[in-house]
């Protein structure tokens, strides 16, 4: 995904929720600092299927669908609280993806311990940034921004932790994505959480168009998708 062709998808984003582009690009620059160019030789994906596992409330269920062999042999690219619950369950993860709402300690420890984390800089978490990013394994964090990469800061495309795990996993060459824990439709959360799930939504339509693939946790519901912001013919 290269920032020309994700940039008017983030502008209609930025239009949608109201957010400023500029505090965006601030927080970014901040992340600069704190960070080195991260290796992506490291998460070659050529041939493999990628788990992108999201924090729903079906993650446990869902987990139970999916073979030893796909778990063994393929990868595990976990969205945020994911990463904790997937642990627990003893299921290693090879990339954790997070913008640092929620569990900064088991940040720190999969940096520590090697693992990579993709740290995402955006408008509204720059204490975050500040506080957490300069306490991690600079080595393992790779560092990401919705707005134009700047620096060791890049841009796979992806607006939700989750979305941005599949986006990433695309751009390492994954041949498959499976998707468990996502709940597009969870009662639980509120309208601004709502409405970020909607826009996930809306970019795996556009990801799996991409990539001539078609996801399992989109089926019954393309139909409903609006895709008026998305850029396909």
């Amino acid at each position: 995904m290269q920032f020309e062709e994700w940039e008017p998808v983030y502008e209609a984003i930025l239009d949608d929720f109201g957010f400023d582009r500029a505090a965006d690009e601030r927080v970014r620059d901040i992340l600069v600092g704190f960070t080195e160019p991260f290796d992506l030789d490291r998460l070659d994906l050529t041939g493999e299927s990628v788990v992108i596992a999201g924090a729903g409330p079906s993650l446990e269920t869902d987990l139970d669908s999916l073979s030893d062999e796909l778990l063994s042999e393929g990868a595990v690219f976990a969205a945020s609280t994911a990463a904790d619950r997937l642990r627990e369950a003893g299921i290693g993860v090879d990339c954790m993806v997070t913008d640092l709402d929620k569990n900064p300690d088991t940040v720190r420890d999969l940096t520590e311990h090697g693992t990579p984390v993709a740290v995402h800089a955006h408008g509204d978490n720059e204490p975050l940034v500040r506080e957490v990013v300069s306490t991690l394994n600079a080595t393992n964090v790779l560092a990401t921004t919705q707005a134009a990469p700047v620096g060791a800061v890049r841009n796979f495309g992806g607006f939700t932790d989750g979305d941005r795990a599949a986006f990433l996993a695309d751009h390492c060459g994954a041949k498959s994505l499976k998707f468990v824990g996502w709940d597009f439709d969870d009662d639980s959360v509120g309208s601004m959480k709502q409405q970020k799930l909607t826009w996930a939504e809306r970019l795996l339509y556009w990801l799996e168009r991409h990539r001539d693939e078609r996801f399992t946790v989109l089926d019954g519901r393309r139909e409903e998708i609006d895709i008026g912001a998305l850029p396909i013919k």
